[in-house]
């Protein structure tokens, strides 16, 4: 899924790319009522063993992403006591940005829903459980080439509604209702 999902990546950004280099020209002369889009990868994922996938419509200084992410949660970031935590994660996210051509600062927010299995440290004893969050992510984008940027960035998630308290193996466990990440993504716009 992570080969398929980097090569869509390149294959669309190598054809919208061709297709657009007219609409390039024009965006990059500051024509602000012309809509965008884009698509990016976050590192986060692919290093923990899963995959990101996100595309993008903006207009001005504003944008909304969807996104799937599949993260292997590391063990020191999980309750002690408790293993493999992946997280499926999908989210719509509106932003705003501070400069225009979708450079510089961004700020955004959005729902979250995760769908997590867990297991158990001592047996392989499992457990599913579903969350609703609220997330807020601060970032930059710096300009690579034309079109294509690279944006680190940090965000917090907020435990909103799901799965409370449950006991497997008989140790308890709950999502904490702060949630840190922090990342790299690379993107590419049109």
């Amino acid at each position: 899924m992570k080969k398929a999902t980097l090569l869509v990546f390149i294959v669309i950004s190598m054809q919208l790319q061709a297709q657009s280099k007219n609409d390039t020209d024009s965006f990059q002369k500051n024509e602000p009522s012309k809509w965008n889009f884009g698509v990016e990868l976050d590192v986060l994922p692919y290093a923990t063993g899963g995959y990101f996938g996100a595309v993008w419509v903006g207009k001005k200084k504003w944008r909304t992403r969807a996104l799937i992410a599949d993260v292997n949660k590391p063990d020191f970031t999980t309750k002690d006591g408790f293993t493999n935590h992946n997280v499926k994660a999908y989210a719509v996210v509106l932003d705003r940005f501070l400069k225009d051509n979708w450079k510089g600062w961004w700020i955004g927010g959005g729902p979250v829903y995760w769908k997590s299995n867990i297991q158990s440290d001592t047996s392989n004893a499992t457990k599913n459980f579903e969350n609703f969050l609220l997330n807020g992510s601060l970032g930059y984008n710096f300009t690579i080439y034309k079109n294509i940027y690279i944006s680190p960035w940090a965000g917090l998630s907020l435990k909103v509604a799901g799965n409370d308290e449950f006991i497997l193996d008989n140790k308890e466990y709950n999502l904490p209702l702060l949630n840190p990440e922090v990342s790299i993504k690379f993107g590419i716009h049109f």
